[in-house]
């Protein structure tokens, strides 16, 4: 009788334990004796019914339980947990995390969504007043582009347009320039700031510093691409006023005949040859004044910049933004004066307007380009920075190679 009923017992063994709990049990690195199995009976499947989807022994819902496990409800509650955790402790330790900034002697942490907004509107301030500000040598140069026979350069574009349109000539599109540059200035500078934190943390902290200067190109172009969105329609309005006389002379006037002409294309016609030359000019832009800050610190200014008082560190800025203005304008040149004569013609393409100009038309103005980009860009980056210095805003150093990075390549202990 004893015998049968151990057979017995060994025979419901694979019934009284599930196998797959079985298996991870035994493979438990964990197990130890005071961990034993419970017996589970698991519910026999009805193959003609329907089927139900279940998860192992600890999906089962116990007595008390509000939900099931794995229902709607309960990941709707366990989503509603999270906010209670993380939000009530994140709370209360504000007073904490508000010393650490004041030792820091910063308004916000770097990369706080206060940070990328206050980085936005120094984009603002820096790209619209900047812009607007150089409106009539803008001018001057739009029109040596779209009609070289008539401007044939810097001295008699502002002598032709003097006598034509007198003093207030000059100051012709400064609306558009105004309101298109600054929403293109908060889309640039807080795109940037965010694509660089953002690919930086997916790079790691090693290979952020020996792919620095990618790491800038590819976060400056991606926040171009969203800023000339922005820029597009008061671009394609403050060409139109510029380059063609008698058109229209406000932004009030231009917007609507240009929509009732050629309907919201208008506006938008000229985002890919703007993206041809502002995504080139801004990737310059960018990598080359944050290289060229570090090449400065490192080898001009004769003492490190945790040394260098806050003007003297505006002075750097200012030098290094005036130096990658000069290689900006270069590079986008081309794809400039393409974008000047498509607004201007009702039709065209860039393609056609490329054929028109040839090798040596899209170099046209480039000397006038040279000095409005990089006074342009100078000045950008040391209104932006001062932003930054005025509001406390974290302002991390050029970067050093880590230490981690230095043991592995035996330049230290």
């Amino acid at each position: 009788m004893d015998t049968e009923r151990r057979s017995s017992a060994s025979r419901q063994d694979t019934t009284m334990y599930p196998t797959a709990l079985t298996q991870l049990a035994r493979g438990n690195p964990f197990s130890a004796p005071l961990f034993s199995l419970q017996k589970v009976e698991e519910p026999q499947q009805n193959l003609n019914g329907p089927r139900t989807r279940r998860l192992a022994a600890a999906a089962t819902a116990q007595e008390g339980d509000s939900c099931e496990f794995g229902s709607q409800k309960y990941l709707v509650l366990c989503g509603f947990g999270g906010i209670l955790s993380c939000g009530t402790t994140h709370t209360a330790v504000v007073p904490l995390d508000l010393v650490k900034c004041r030792l820091q002697d910063v308004s916000c942490e770097f990369g706080s969504s206060k940070y990328y907004a206050l980085c936005g509107f120094g984009g603002i301030l820096s790209c619209g007043i900047t812009h607007t500000a150089v409106v009539p040598l803008d001018l001057v140069k739009c029109r040596l582009q779209v009609d070289p026979d008539k401007f044939k350069s810097i001295g008699n574009g502002f002598r032709v347009t003097l006598r034509e349109d007198g003093v207030r000539g000059l100051a012709k599109g400064w609306a558009p320039t105004f309101i298109g540059y600054s929403m293109q200035g908060l889309c640039k500078f807080g795109f940037y700031e965010v694509f660089k934190i953002f690919y930086s943390d997916l790079l790691g902290e090693e290979n952020t510093y020996l792919w620095r200067t990618s790491l800038y190109l590819a976060a400056s172009a991606s926040a171009e691409f969203f800023a000339d969105i922005a820029l597009a329609p008061m671009e394609a309005v403050k060409v139109r006023i510029q380059t063609q006389p008698g058109y229209a002379n406000t932004l009030r006037q231009c917007v609507p005949k240009m929509y009732a002409e050629e309907g919201l294309w208008a506006f938008y016609k000229g985002v890919v040859p703007l993206w041809m030359r502002q995504i080139p000019y801004t990737m310059m832009k960018f990598s080359c004044f944050e290289r060229t800050v570090e090449l400065l610190y490192k080898y001009v200014v004769p003492k490190p910049r945790s040394e260098c008082s806050k003007p003297e560190q505006l002075v750097v800025t200012f030098v290094a933004g005036y130096i990658a203005g000069v290689f900006c304008a270069i590079v986008s040149h081309p794809a400039d004066s393409v974008v000047s004569v498509l607004n201007k013609e009702q039709g065209s393409t860039a393609v056609q307007v490329l054929k028109k100009l040839g090798p040596k038309g899209v170099w046209k103005g480039l000397v006038a380009r040279i000095i409005m980009i990089g006074t342009l860009t100078a000045l950008q980056w040391f209104i932006y920075d001062s932003v930054k210095v005025y509001f406390r805003l974290p302002r991390p150093p050029p970067p050093e190679m880590p230490e981690s990075l230095k043991k592995k390549l035996g330049l230290t202990e």
